[in-house]
């Protein structure tokens, strides 16, 4: 795996308001069906992200392991899916959205994820705490997709490539921190607390 080359096809940006919103789009090599199927079907979920349970239809409720759970508020296939997304005892309010579109021959994946951030993780981590955790999922959807083998997830940032994506992913969402208006200061900040959180060492190359 090239982990540049990884980082490099996704396309971020963040809207830095009251509610925060983190954006990812990445072209996938598959058609629309396939890569909605892959992102709606809990056996294929378990097999890319984490495992899931619960009623996956519209109005129906979910829960991925050890994670977020919510309710499955809008459902168009194969081109639109909206979730809540609440993880804590008290969430406050978070929603992602997948948005499925042709591109050539493959898909243009697209994810919105907003929510109301507390100031003091904002201030500390800024977009990087949920925006590599993203990275990481669009990585496992993209190898799912291409057939190929998925790293193991448990210790995959003790792997020299796990360290080389999640540090570059952290610099990634610096970049995107910094463009939508933070200073140098506190983009770098982010990205040192962020890579951090994410690497069990202290060393981030």
């Amino acid at each position: 795996m090239d982990s540049l080359d990884e980082i490099s096809r996704i396309r971020r940006e963040l809207e830095d308001g009251e509610r925060k919103s983190v954006v990812l789009a990445r072209r996938y090599d598959a058609e629309v069906e396939d890569v909605w199927d892959a992102c709606t079907d809990g056996e294929r979920i378990a097999r890319w992200f984490m495992p899931v349970s619960g009623d996956l239809r519209l109005g129906g409720t979910y829960q991925l392991e050890g994670n977020a759970g919510g309710e499955i508020l809008d459902c168009d296939p194969p081109a639109y899916l909206r979730v809540s997304w609440l993880f804590g005892v008290d969430p406050g309010f978070s929603e992602v959205e997948v948005r499925l579109s042709p591109e050539g021959e493959g898909t243009l994946f697209e994810l919105r994820h907003t929510a109301e951030v507390p100031p003091e993780m904002w201030g500390r981590f800024g977009p990087g705490a949920v925006g590599v955790g993203w990275d990481l999922a669009l990585l496992g959807l993209g190898l799912h997709l291409s057939g190929l083998p998925l790293p193991d997830k448990v210790g995959f940032e003790l792997t020299g490539d796990g360290r080389r994506y999640i540090a570059a992913s952290s610099r990634a969402w610096g970049e995107a921190f910094e463009q939508a208006g933070a200073s140098p200061e506190s983009a770098a900040t982010a990205v040192a607390a962020t890579t951090a959180f994410y690497l069990p060492t202290e060393d981030q190359s």
